[in-house]
């Protein structure tokens, strides 16, 4: 804090400001030039970042047009597998199934036996998190959920994978469930393989025509996936 005094050097003469925080050495510097620079540079790439995001997923969700089929490759390169957005800016698109995901694994043992283990529900540990809590994790209600839709739009029924996306949201889904697994099952195991439980939601009921017949559940097994330490 600065101390003001008004001194005066002869009578008749203009008074003046002394700054006594001169007299005591007291110096305030601001930060470094070279630290405001790169704070500078952090901003700049941050906001730019955010622009080009907000643009990417802006250009992936509305209507096709000249400008998203010139960069369809960018902008999937962009938004899969971590920001695919399952709606549309005009339509989203609502869920007409619920899938039931679960894991198994196998292990060699000492003997050379190969021992598989039981199914594990990762969906119903996904629901168990979100259920009864105020602030559920976007991560918990989606990531596997999405992961899986979107394996199935890249594979068909034959879970071959033709493509480079389509290998990469294979080891994508693998990935998913191999940390979900090791969470609550710290057990080795060199393999696992998924099972997909997929029940049709049902029609809102209309008064005026009778309620369709309930649709039979739709079970997959997807192939036995190796699981290496590198992930690939």
């Amino acid at each position: 804090m600065r101390w003001w005094k008004l001194s005066t050097q002869r009578e008749g003469t203009e008074p003046r400001l002394v700054d006594r925080a001169s007299n005591d050495g007291a110096q305030h510097t601001g930060p470094p030039q070279p630290f405001r620079a790169a704070l500078g540079i952090a901003v700049a790439l941050c906001l730019m970042t955010s622009l080009v995001h907000v643009l990417l997923v802006f250009l992936y969700v509305t209507p096709s047009n000249e400008i998203s089929r010139r960069y369809d490759s960018q902008i999937n390169a962009w938004i899969y597998p971590f920001f695919e957005q399952n709606w549309k800016l005009f339509a989203p698109d609502p869920e007409t199934a619920t899938s039931q995901i679960s894991v198994r694994t196998t292990h060699t043992s000492t003997d050379g036996s190969i021992e598989v283990s039981d199914w594990f529900d990762l969906t119903a540990v996904d629901e168990s998190a979100v259920r009864h809590n105020v602030f559920p994790s976007h991560t918990t209600q989606n990531l596997l959920r999405r992961a899986w839709i979107t394996y199935l739009d890249t594979h068909g029924n034959d879970d071959e994978s033709r493509s480079e996306r389509a290998l990469m949201m294979q080891k994508y889904l693998r990935n998913i469930a191999v940390d979900r697994l090791t969470a609550h099952r710290p057990a080795p195991f060199e393999a696992i393989q998924l099972r997909v439980i997929t029940r049709p939601i049902m029609p809102r009921a209309d008064m005026r025509q009778p309620r369709p017949a309930a649709q039979p559940a739709d079970v997959r097994e997807l192939p036995w996936w190796t699981v290496t330490s590198d992930g690939n």
